[in-house]
């Protein structure tokens, strides 16, 4: 084990390293975003430069097609590949039954768009993102920039008629000023606290005018690989019903764990 990793990173790390034994030879994966995705890339990169894998990369954003270039993954857009064998990324939020909140690293668009484009997508997590009912975490919502304020008003009210223990929304910021996402779009985030009812939220949502897409992903998770500050994991199958247990060894390798700090 890497005496300097912190226990959150070691769960991270293990995470992405088990999620990575679906990958094989010959796949055209998506590439998720965010820090635990991030690890996965790495490993991933290293997996193509010193065993030889063949894989070709989607990245789910400009950031991970960064960072898959930098570790040698060769990568291509969603119009050439098609469609995709298998997509890891990594989740905000996740509940029992491997609904999601996703979002919160400014993607949320494409990572759906991708992972809906897959045979199969894997999550990777940390056990502190386990919830029983979503809404813990902000939702995300995509939303052009025209009219931004009129958008925001009309999912306000729409909130009235949903179960939900909050309704406020904020506009993400950079610094000064408004986050852009890789589509040029604003995020509002919603802080709902409950969301008793995911799917409905999630159809009422993306009915109203200025809305891109909302950051619920409902029934498009398969697996979801926990890990654990101790280097333990955890995967969990939905369709097959089954729940695993293992222990992944941490070793450090050249530069695997510099700049991971999304």
């Amino acid at each position: 084990m890497v005496s300097d990793l912190s226990p959150i990173d070691t769960a991270k790390f293990v995470a992405a390293k088990r999620a990575l034994d679906y990958v094989e030879s010959g796949m055209r994966l998506g590439l998720g975003t965010g820090s635990t995705a991030a690890w996965m890339v790495r490993i991933l990169g290293e997996m193509v430069r010193n065993e030889g894998l063949k894989v070709t990369g989607v990245p789910t954003s400009d950031r991970t097609a960064a960072l898959a270039t930098e570790v040698g993954i060769p990568i291509a857009t969603l119009a050439e590949v098609k469609w995709l064998d298998l997509t890891i990324d990594g989740a905000d939020e996740f509940d029992h039954n491997l609904n999601l909140i996703k979002g919160g690293g400014g993607a949320l668009l494409q990572e759906k768009i991708v992972a809906t484009a897959s045979d199969q997508m894997v999550v990777i997590t940390d056990v502190s993102k386990e919830v029983d009912t979503l809404g813990k975490f902000p939702l995300p919502i995509e939303v052009v920039t025209f009219g931004w304020e009129t958008t925001k008003a009309l999912m306000e009210e729409a909130l009235m008629n949903v179960d939900v223990m909050g309704r406020t929304g904020t506009l993400r910021m950079n610094g000064s000023d408004p986050f852009l996402t890789d589509e040029g779009h604003y995020i509002l985030d919603f802080h709902l606290h409950h969301i008793a009812e995911p799917r409905k939220l999630a159809l009422i949502l993306n009915q109203i005018p200025g809305v891109v897409e909302n950051g619920l992903f409902i029934d498009i998770c398969d697996t979801v690989v926990i890990g654990y500050g101790d280097g333990n994991v955890e995967v969990r199958d939905i369709n097959a019903g089954t729940i695993e247990h293992e222990r992944i060894d941490v070793i450090e390798r050249d530069n695997l764990f510099a700049d991971i700090s999304e």
